[in-house]
């Protein structure tokens, strides 16, 4: 059995309030909804437990508000192992919220829409990752989204740089990056519509593997060393030294929840990389993941266990990445 790998998450932590709903309602119009469920989520804290229950010894940075959702949210946390000695309390901040409605997308799948409200995830800054200075050497990896303050962001970057560890940034939601920041990334890994934004060219709807291409690439120019971006049903491509790498997407029965998918996949790829799996083998047991968690309900709920995952991989014949998973772990 090889060394846990350290990773260092500094992300959100977000209630979700989901509503499956047969369609979205149009503007001023009330639908009837089919089922509630309220999870735990947020974008950091899904990479957080997925890693851990992956098999890693992860390390949670980030805020919560002093309300039941708050407890709610460290409770599932530390039921996944991970470290929250560093996630705060902010007594006067909420929670964060995020409201979720899924619907069929007519095609066998579901489509979702989401609006988060960042709550205490806002009052992560700079100050925040103080202790960093001295600890963020003991780190095989750093992972990070856009769901706290860019600052904040800006800040682990440059001290995970300054110390040579890795930087996987997931920029979700999308939006326009410094050139500084891109510069200090050793993955980013936007889905493809996050990518054509970031990298400013046009998702093309039915040639996606060249989109993703072009896309990383003009990541690729401005900085960034490995550029790996999700594409739903597609699978995921990565960018890396001028190798553009595809690996499918591992079909399920029935998709019920994407919410986390990403997060899912992301998270398996870091333990995958930092376990020492090649490129190839990193995307396969990443998708894997990823299918077991769009099978399920909920976004920490549907977040997978390595036992979980292995079986997954004998059931679908990859009795070769299986066995290189059980060697490196």
């Amino acid at each position: 059995m090889g060394k846990k790998p350290k990773i260092l998450v500094v992300g959100s932590l977000v209630m979700d309030l989901t509503v499956s709903t047969r369609r979205f309602p149009e503007p001023g119009e009330t639908v009837l909804g089919s089922s509630f469920q309220s999870a735990p989520g947020g974008k950091g804290a899904n990479q957080a437990i997925q890693a851990a229950r992956l098999g890693a010894d992860v390390t949670m940075v980030g805020m919560v508000g002093g309300d039941a959702f708050g407890q709610t949210l460290l409770q599932s946390l530390k039921a996944a192992g991970v470290d929250t000695s560093h996630v705060e309390i902010v007594p006067e901040s909420s929670s964060a919220v995020g409201a979720i409605l899924l619907h069929p997308d007519g095609h066998g799948g579901i489509q979702n829409r989401i609006i988060v409200v960042p709550g205490a995830n806002a009052c992560v800054t700079e100050k925040t990752l103080a202790f960093l200075e001295r600890e963020i050497s003991q780190y095989d990896l750093l992972m990070l989204q856009l769901e706290i303050t860019l600052e904040a962001n800006r800040r682990a970057v440059e001290l995970a740089r300054a110390a040579g560890v890795p930087v996987m940034l997931n920029p979700a939601p999308a939006a326009p990056l410094p050139e500084d920041l891109l510069d200090g990334l050793t993955y980013l890994s936007p889905n493809e519509h996050e990518a054509a934004v970031i990298a400013g060219t046009e998702p093309v709807r039915t040639q996606v593997l060249m989109a993703a291409r072009m896309a990383a690439e003009a990541l690729a120019r401005r900085g960034v060393e490995n550029v790996l971006v999700t594409l739903g049903g597609n699978g995921a491509a990565l960018l890396r030294q001028g190798q553009f790498f595809h690996s499918p997407c591992v079909p399920v029965e029935k998709v019920l929840d994407p919410t986390a998918a990403g997060d899912s996949f992301i998270a398996a790829f870091s333990v995958a990389v930092c376990q020492g799996l090649d490129t190839a083998a990193a995307l396969e047991f990443a998708n894997c993941t990823a299918a077991l968690t769009v099978s399920r309900m909920g976004a920490q709920p549907s977040l997978p266990s390595l036992n979980q995952v292995l079986l997954l991989l004998e059931q679908t014949g990859r009795s070769e990445l299986k066995r290189e998973v059980e060697e490196k772990w």
